[in-house]
């Protein structure tokens, strides 16, 4: 299944050789003055300056300043003013704050600081020769035209091959996925190898557990509920995908599985990451289906796509005037799924998947939904960590010592004030009562 799924990650053999790159030696010796990068990286890209449709330095410093202030008072931003932090994510983090918030909200930071020591330890250790030998073949193919990933003695090519090595020692289990490559190219662009480390394994088994493992249960539950969501919001479109023959496995998990990074403009997939990070896998089904309906939304789109290699044409080849930040991620926050309709649709699917399946079953409660679920849960772990059990005391109280019955008093004949007056014993000492001048009713014998 996993080889099945990733054939579609390999690119095509002409992009394949070392030698087509743009002077593999431009990292070492520094890139000639035709070779400039954008202000992202990439060598010859248009991105060097801010477009008209970016929004004007002052409002980026405004934000920049925001983020400040919640990044230096984290825990307390998280636990009571998430809103903000989320609002933040949509309108994008500032590539200059990028490496301090992305752990912060994928909770990178919180294994980092539980684990001292064992990035290190995996990076200095020797790897697999099987998963050595297949991430060796895959490292130039990660953003081959981005001055990091240039050169094969590059530290962008010899950082990516420590991650996704300390990550197949990390869980041997599932070893290496092929889709995890531009996933780790995405995050060292970004941060430190050790911190990009940690930032994967949280995507890996907190945000989209059971994606990059050998049988990929969970990608196949999602492209399930995937059809199910757009049979409910595009039912046209869904239509159209059912009679020209073309299954969410077809496109979903190149989509899916790379975080866009391989489908979208780069300034737009660094905003994708941001609001997914932030509000969790919820944000991939919804660019998912604002692509669906960029590229089949119209009967004249649907018109022109006869057949099964037409219409994956379209899904691949919209236009990318439309695909630019501002607009496309106002779209993507517009479509109507909150997390509720998710984890219903979920429930819906996960209860019609056959028993015969391979692998083992999905387990959609394992996912957590974006920075705050993640925050709640590490907060929770923490408290449990630290609080001491409680030993269980047995106090034995010593028996009471048994006292005289209580003699109810002779009161025959005789008045509660007269058994005042009349006790027998010395007298008590005190200044003398005043004698009255008549026989009270009290003293009177009966």
């Amino acid at each position: 299944m996993a080889q099945a799924l990733g054939e579609d990650l390999v690119q095509p053999p002409e992009l394949q050789d070392d030698s087509s790159s743009l002077g593999s030696d431009s990292e070492l010796s520094g890139p000639g003055p035709y070779r400039q990068a954008d202000r992202y990286g990439f060598i010859g890209g248009s991105s060097a300056e801010p477009g008209p449709g970016h929004p004007p330095a002052d409002l980026i410093r405004q934000r920049e300043m925001k983020w400040v202030e919640m990044t230096l008072h984290w825990e307390k931003t998280m636990s009571r003013r998430y809103k903000k932090v989320k609002m933040q994510c949509r309108k994008g983090i500032p590539s200059a704050l990028r490496a301090r918030c992305w752990p912060l909200l994928c909770g990178a930071h919180v294994c980092q600081k539980n684990s001292p020591g064992t990035y290190q330890e995996l990076a200095e250790a020797p790897g697999d020769p099987q998963w050595m030998e297949t991430i060796g073949r895959d490292l130039h193919r990660q953003f081959p035209l981005h001055e990091m990933f240039v050169s094969p003695q590059g530290h962008g090519q010899q950082g990516l091959l420590q991650v996704l090595k300390a990550y197949t020692l990390y869980r041997p289990e599932q070893g290496y996925c092929q889709a995890q490559g531009p996933v780790a190219a995405v995050l060292l662009m970004h941060l430190p190898p050790e911190e990009a480390f940690w930032c994967l394994v949280q995507i890996c088994e907190v945000y989209l557990p059971g994606y990059y493992g050998p049988h990929m249960e969970a990608v196949r539950l999602d492209a399930e509920v995937f059809m199910a969501l757009l049979r409910r919001l595009l039912p046209h479109v869904h239509k159209h995908l059912q009679q020209v023959g073309v299954g969410p496995l077809l496109y979903l998990p190149e989509w899916f599985l790379c975080l866009f990074a391989r489908s979208l403009p780069f300034p737009t997939v660094l905003r994708v990451w941001d609001a997914f990070l932030s509000e969790g896998a919820k944000v991939l089904f919804r660019v998912g289906l604002t692509l669906v309906r960029l590229a089949l939304g119209t009967a004249e789109q649907r018109g022109a796509c006869p057949g099964l290699l037409e219409t994956l044409g379209a899904l691949r080849a919209i236009p990318p005037a439309q695909l630019q930040e501002e607009a496309f991620m106002s779209q993507v926050h517009n479509v109507v799924l909150s997390e509720r309709d998710l984890q219903r649709e979920i429930k819906a699917q996960l209860a019609q998947l056959p028993d015969s399946a391979p692998g083992p079953p999905p387990r959609p409660q394992v996912r957590l939904a974006g920075a705050q679920a993640i925050f709640e849960a590490q907060q929770l772990a923490g408290a449990r960590r630290g609080a001491k059990p409680e030993v269980p005391r047995i106090v034995v109280q010593p028996p009471e010592e048994p006292r005289p019955p209580r003699r109810k008093p002779q009161t025959r004949g005789k008045t509660f004030h007269g058994l005042l007056t009349r006790a027998r014993g010395p007298p008590i000492e005190g200044p003398p009562r005043p004698q009255r001048g008549s026989t009270s009713f009290l003293d009177t014998r009966f």
